[in-house]
């Protein structure tokens, strides 16, 4: 051990070794688990001591607590048969990446302080603009999440709007209250950023998005827009979704940009989960008009593969994201201010690991071609299992599938309203209780119904047969009981 009691490095790779086993071998049988964990709250806590221990302990305690204590305790994310919420996967060669990125310990403060992170950052946010067909004109940092990258660009648009408020009085001084547009198919991260950003609830407006492609309907948008102008506000920003999370659904990017762009509005456009399919050229068009909007954000941690925190936030224009963001207390001047990228003048935290690590290893060690494949895989799935949905007479497919969101209904004969509601949360909540597979429900048009994002790593034909077996089993049983 060292002086101080910490492991030193030949300990640290004795313990590494014994930790990646660990890792390769749940990797390995995490498809043999229950995909939902069905711990109790407190459960972990409560199996877990109230104080450390005083002495070190052998890292086999710790791989036998992950075994006993942890991994019964999650939802396993990277399981074939997890068709929850969204693909949450974290590639191994991305694994790799970070463990590079926590074993270097670089301090990314400022470009001086790790020159590598911040021009490592720069180098993987062009390779991947080039992969995705973006224009030069997008220039990229890596965030932790869309949330935050709109929370940024709803910060941007804000002052923009205000001609640089935070300098002045702030929104406290403006005579002309701003306003935020969004789908009423938005993320709720949408809602949470125009809220911190100061536009306040009532200046937030939701554009209607009906059936069947629940996408933004520009006219509307544009009658909202002339509405608060004439009452004395100022549009100040329109975020577009690409790929709503209940549906990955689009919002009509050229006709919402060509709107917003009359009344003088700020675009941004949340690609979160969807943003990985502008790596095929045949799913462009769904991005058509992307280049006319003024920042972008897509999450490579979700369909992509990448370790989680790894999320790409594009704009036009560095200069006036520097302008609101920038900070310069005199600890963190050198010589070579002025002539580099300072990231922390991009975003919200002063400090950042080195994330582009994980993009690194990924789009090295694995390649983008196989990375295209298993996206082109899952496209293909989906719309398997929506012709075999579409094709059962009491099953509904209830959006199209332009991705590998597949949103389903089982509506038996004489059950409507409140009753299929039951219905539908009851034979969706039974399957993952059952811990063979993982749904979510939603709400679509007033209405439960379930989704299924097809996308883990893992998952093959073979594990979305076996969804589609289950799924009809157990909504028949479910709705023969409810008769009953």
């Amino acid at each position: 051990m060292l002086d101080n009691g910490g492991m030193n490095p030949e300990e640290f790779r004795a313990a590494g070794h014994e930790l990646i086993d660990w890792i390769a071998d749940y990797r390995l049988r995490v498809g043999s688990l229950p995909v939902r964990s069905s711990v109790q709250p407190s459960d972990v806590r409560s199996a877990l001591p109230e104080l450390p221990p005083e002495a070190s302990e052998p890292v086999r305690a710790l791989l036998d607590d992950l075994d006993s204590i942890v991994v019964p305790g999650l939802t396993h994310a990277q399981h074939p048969r997890n068709f929850a919420w969204f693909p949450s996967n974290a590639s191994l060669s991305s694994v790799l990446g970070d463990i590079a990125a926590s074993g270097i310990g670089a301090l990314g403060i400022t470009w001086q302080s790790a020159p590598a992170l911040t021009e490592v950052e720069q180098v993987v946010c062009d390779w991947l603009r080039r992969l995705t067909g973006l224009s030069e004109a997008w220039h990229g940092t890596i965030t932790d999440g869309a949330s935050t990258a709109c929370l940024v660009a709803l910060l941007v648009a804000r002052e923009r709007a205000s001609d640089g408020s935070q300098r002045r009085g702030g929104l406290q001084a403006e005579r002309a209250p701003l306003v935020a547009y969004c789908s009423e198919q938005a993320h709720s991260s949408v809602t949470k950023a125009a809220l911190l950003a100061g536009y306040g609830a009532d200046n937030l407006r939701y554009v209607p998005a009906p059936a069947p492609d629940r996408a933004m309907e520009p006219h509307e948008l544009d009658s909202l827009m002339s509405a608060d102008e004439r009452s004395g506000r100022r549009p100040a920003v329109v975020v577009a979704t690409a790929g709503t999370t209940g549906t990955a659904g689009f919002d009509p990017l050229r006709a919402v940009n060509e709107v917003a762009r009359a009344h003088g509005a700020f675009v941004h456009v949340d690609a979160a989960m969807a943003g990985s399919a502008m790596l095929l050229a045949e799913h462009r068009h769904l991005f058509d008009g992307i280049e006319e909007a003024d920042s972008l954000c897509w999450n490579p941690h979700k369909w992509m593969g990448s370790v989680l925190e790894t999320s790409l936030f594009y704009v036009k224009d560095p200069p006036e994201l520097v302008r609101v963001l920038a900070t310069d207390p005199s600890y963190l001047r050198s010589s070579v201010d002025g002539s580099v990228v300072q990231f922390r003048d991009w975003g919200l935290p002063l400090g950042r690991r080195f994330r582009a690590l994980k993009l690194w290893f990924q789009l090295r060690l694995d390649g983008p071609e196989a990375i295209r494949a298993r996206l082109r895989r899952d496209l293909e799935n989906a719309a398997r299992l929506a012709a075999l949905v579409k094709a059962e007479a009491d099953w509904q497919v209830l959006a199209p599938v332009q991705l590998q969101t597949v949103c389903t209904r089982h509506v038996p004969l004489g059950l409507a309203g409140d009753d299929l509601d039951a219905h539908t949360l009851s034979w969706c909540e039974a399957i993952n209780r059952s811990g063979l597979a993982h749904l979510t429900p939603a709400i679509l048009d007033g209405h439960w119904m379930v989704r299924v994002s097809i996308g883990a790593e893992a998952t093959e034909w073979a594990d979305v047969e076996a969804l589609w077996e289950l799924m009809k089993t157990t909504a028949g049983e479910t709705a023969t009981g409810s008769t009953s």
